[in-house]
């Protein structure tokens, strides 16, 4: 599965999802079964969502035939990798800021 993650323009009350699911993945029964399996595992776990961007997830078609809870374990991880960007991010946001002001 591959993901993106887009700083938000405007700061919204809670994060924001964005699911791709194109037509080669299937026909229109399979994509949206795939969304709800995905709209499930992340409703559990919503509190883990990076807080000021946008996460776009674009599942792959095995998406429909794998154990929940294996993917369950995949969006955990992706989670983990996009809040470890937030944070990375961030990080170089502060420094690049503390270097401006000490040229000034």
């Amino acid at each position: 599965m591959s993901w993106f993650l887009a700083p938000q323009t405007s700061p919204a009350e809670w994060p924001r999802v964005g699911l791709t699911v194109g037509k080669v993945i299937g026909k229109a029964h399979e994509r949206n079964r795939i969304k709800r399996r995905m709209r499930e595992v992340l409703r559990r776990h919503v509190d883990l969502l990076p807080k000021g961007c946008d996460l776009i997830l674009h599942p792959h078609r095995s998406v429909l035939t794998i154990e929940f809870t294996k993917l369950d374990a995949e969006v955990l991880r992706i989670l983990g990798q996009a809040n470890a960007e937030v944070v990375r991010a961030s990080a170089g946001a502060v420094a690049r800021s503390g270097n401006a002001e000490a040229a000034s």
